[in-house]
């Protein structure tokens, strides 16, 4: 089965959204939406589509992804909602909680799926992670999303709406447990961001995000009790570090001890994370699934990026009440 899909807002990102649809089998791109009509006419032509207005391709469509500047994605999301057309809305899913809380249960009331856009949930050594570690009790992770500010970059959301929270979800999929303590600080007028937190289960991370390191760098590590693990985002690529057991050996007579590190590098089967987030996006709407990344993923990951951009302004305040820092049940 090919689903109907379009593109709304066909920016950089956007036009990559269209991109892909055309590439996917299990899609058939019907057309675009933005608001720069000049724009929308340009894409659509490269991809022999039609650019419509939002109420025109939502008349047409099953799915769409909403890919415009955080602060419309509430009124639009509400409009595909409205119209029963399912949706996947780029990271952030929006700016304020209880508006987003509003959008789940309208969708709910109207049986339309949202999917939230965090991209790095597909990437195959995300997936692969999930794998290796099980549900394994984790002792520590750290994080760090660096670079310099993209040429063609617009409309920016600050950097820890728009690059740290990507390591925001990705930790808190594999830790479950709500963050009971935040560290955080920001430097260069808040294009450097660092944070610290605590787990309710003791675990923590450390996440850095920046647009003004001159060397792009994208990579998580994971200490357990008995590995450590290095995963490169780009390169799609992880390494296992183990100590083996110690051991005494005796050669020509002499006693010597022996200690050696084992690295492990598993195959990872490398992909297009965005291509393989629309598969599933399309997958889920058609076989009734429940998302990959919900709704309420989406809506925890903007909680937590809240609470740190919040503290991150007070100068590096800790919060410390051993309280959650923020649970989506919180908001009614």
């Amino acid at each position: 089965m090919r689903l109907d899909v379009g593109v709304i807002g066909v920016g950089s990102m956007g036009k990559n959204h269209t991109r892909v649809y055309n590439e996917l089998r299990s899609a058939n791109l019907v057309g675009v939406a933005d608001t720069d009509t000049e724009r929308a006419e340009l894409v659509a032509s490269e991809f022999e589509v039609g650019a419509y207005s939002v109420d025109e391709l939502l008349a047409r469509v099953d799915a769409v992804s909403v890919v415009v500047p955080t602060e419309y994605h509430y009124p639009v999301v509400e409009q595909c909602i409205d119209a029963g057309v399912h949706v996947l809305v780029e990271k952030p899913f929006v700016a304020s909680i209880e508006r987003g809380q509003k959008l789940l249960d309208h969708a709910t009331e109207n049986d339309v799926t949202i999917q939230v856009g965090h991209i790095e949930r597909f990437n195959p050594a995300v997936t692969e992670l999930s794998r290796i570690l099980d549900g394994a009790p984790l002792i520590a992770l750290e994080s760090r999303r660096l670079g310099p500010l993209p040429s063609d970059a617009r409309n920016l959301d600050n950097v820890i709406l728009d690059l740290m929270i990507h390591d925001i979800d990705v930790i808190q999929s594999l830790v479950p447990d709500p963050v009971v303590d935040v560290f955080a600080v920001e430097a260069v007028n808040g294009q450097h961001a660092t944070a610290n937190l605590v787990f309710a289960n003791g675990t923590t991370a450390s996440l850095t995000a920046s647009r003004v390191t001159q060397q792009k760098v994208r990579e998580l590590t994971v200490t357990t009790e008995d590995r450590y693990i290095e995963l490169d985002y780009t390169k799609q690529s992880i390494a296992i570090h183990r100590q083996s057991r110690p051991e005494y050996q005796e050669v020509d007579g002499n006693l010597s001890y022996h200690h050696a590190g084992i690295t492990e590098r598993p195959l990872v089967q490398t992909g297009e994370p965005l291509k393989l987030e629309l598969e599933s996006f399309i997958e889920t709407v058609v076989d009734g699934d429940t998302p990959r990344v919900t709704g309420e993923d989406g809506l925890r990951a903007v909680g937590l990026a809240n609470a740190i951009s919040q503290y991150s302004n007070r100068s590096g305040s800790v919060r410390s009440t051993q309280e959650p820092v923020f649970q989506p049940t919180e908001v009614s």
